[in-house]
């Protein structure tokens, strides 16, 4: 009781001081300029309890992670609606969960499911050099199916291949540096930022040219794995039974057709933008449903947002009603993974709010001149908010810089290197922490399913740190200076 009147108090205190910043403020101020610094907090709130709850107590977090992601949430919008009104409180949080968290996690849902229909069987062994390829497969199908669809479709193969083994967390941790991450840079259909830059005017097969970083990362981390495995590999006391790596075969392959079906909307849905009957093409508004008018603001939901996420949808039902059950009860299908990750990121979206919003007003501000400058600002930031919006913002400073020849996009001109720079940044920089990238707390959530003890939030930072953060500063004085 008393816990929740000092809560309460407290936003109203938080309230008073936004809304003294607030109170001048006109229709033609951007909110990220309103926005005080400490406005970030219940952010940071949300990102301390996913990183020590747990630890503190597993089984509590368990059952209440839901109603710590909505405690941060409203520290955030309660004193948010207060200071700013209604009209702008509840416009931005539709906004936020309708056109940004739905669509979010529609497609995790999607590939969710679907990858759950398809199963690996037979007795392949999870050697190092098995897991290598492994990795190495993932790694190359996650540019073509993005980095959710190569993870959804890969972690239970990798798993199943190594549950006779003791040491294990180390291949989850890099199937989520390779696979969910850094693999997706070739294309936009690897990472959503990668997207974004597409529906600007970025052309399809630019990212190509992100072959070389990428492969670079790809090869060391590759070979810094087998050496890691083989070391693991040595202390297994299982006896090795090369005889039993038989008879592999896949079940369930309908499921291709379903995930087909869901990639072929994703890329639907970049061309349609760029279609004069569902956007104007000279300032990139997208035609929609109007669902909800605030005053004189009205919510559009986009067409081709309703086409990509009603095909989604129908992937995941026709997966659903003609996959064997046998499929995924083999498969170790539940429900867990995705509700996780449903719930944590609830909290997070809402709570990211005024982080993205003082990114994209005073982004220009940082000062940022030199390739490495992007590279660092771009995948600082992607470690830990989402870096799709975070690479759009990059991009749109990137262009400000007054380039006189380079790629056209339709916010202008950008120096190859800078936008090689933002790519990388928001690609590579992703797997830092569980929540740089939508697949990584999903891989992470599955791999704890089944029984693979996982490092923390922080200790998985440390993995991080110790193999990534050395990598990049390569990549900074080879690709970046």
């Amino acid at each position: 009781m008393y816990r929740w009147v000092a809560v309460l108090l407290g936003m109203g205190f938080l309230a008073f001081i936004l809304a003294q910043d607030a109170a001048w403020a006109s229709e033609t101020v951007e909110l990220g300029y309103l926005l005080p610094l400490w406005s970030v907090l219940p952010f940071v709130g949300m990102l301390l309890s996913i990183a020590i709850c747990p630890l503190v107590n597993s089984h509590w977090w368990e059952h209440n992670m839901g109603r710590v992601s909505a405690f941060w949430a409203l520290v955030f919008f309660i004193p948010f609606l207060i200071a700013f009104g209604p009209k702008t409180a509840f416009l931005k949080a539709i906004e936020v969960y309708l056109l940004d968290y739905l669509p979010f996690i529609i497609l995790l849902f999607g590939l969710f499911v679907v990858s759950g229909g398809l199963i690996l069987r037979g007795t392949l062994r999870g050697t190092p050099t098995v897991n290598t390829v492994l990795l190495l497969l993932g790694t190359l199908l996650a540019s073509w199916i993005g980095t959710t669809g190569a993870s959804m479709l890969m972690i239970r193969p990798v798993i199943r291949a190594n549950e006779w083994r003791r040491y294990k967390a180390h291949i989850i941790i890099f199937f989520i540096f390779l696979v969910s991450n850094i693999g997706g840079a070739l294309t936009p259909l690897g990472d959503p930022p990668l997207f974004l830059g597409f529906l600007r005017g970025v052309p399809f097969f630019w990212t190509m040219r992100l072959i070389v970083p990428m492969g670079f990362n790809v090869v060391i981390l590759l070979a810094l794995y087998y050496c890691l495995d083989t070391y693991y590999y040595g202390k297994e006391n299982v006896p090795v039974d090369a005889s039993k790596n038989l008879s592999l075969r896949v079940e369930g392959l309908k499921n291709l057709f379903y995930l087909g079906l869901i990639v072929g909307a994703v890329i639907l849905s970049g061309f349609l933008a760029k279609h004069p009957a569902f956007a104007d093409l000279k300032t990139g508004e997208l035609y929609g449903l109007p669902v909800l008018k605030i005053g004189e603001e009205t919510i559009v939901l986009p067409y081709i947002n309703i086409i990509r996420d009603l095909s989604i949808l129908l992937a995941a039902y026709l997966s659903l009603k003609t996959t064997p059950q046998i499929i995924r009860r083999d498969n170790r299908f539940t429900w867990g993974p995705i509700k996780e990750v449903a719930t944590l990121f609830a909290g997070i979206f809402m709570t990211m709010i005024p982080a993205l919003a003082i990114l994209h007003a005073r982004g220009a501000e940082l000062g940022l001149t030199k390739p490495a400058h992007f590279f660092w600002a771009t995948g600082a930031l992607s470690s830990f908010l989402d870096n799709a919006p975070t690479y759009l913002v990059f991009l749109t400073t990137a262009t400000s810089l007054g380039a006189t020849a380079g790629v056209p996009t339709t916010l202008g001109l950008v120096d190859p290197r800078m936008l090689m720079a933002v790519s990388c940044g928001a690609v590579f920089m992703g797997a830092n922490t569980y929540i740089g990238n939508a697949p990584n707390f999903m891989v992470r959530s599955i791999a704890e399913e089944n029984k693979i003890r996982m490092p923390s939030f922080f200790g998985y930072m440390g993995w991080s740190l110790a193999i990534l953060i050395p990598l990049f500063i390569l990549d900074t004085l080879i690709f970046f200076r």
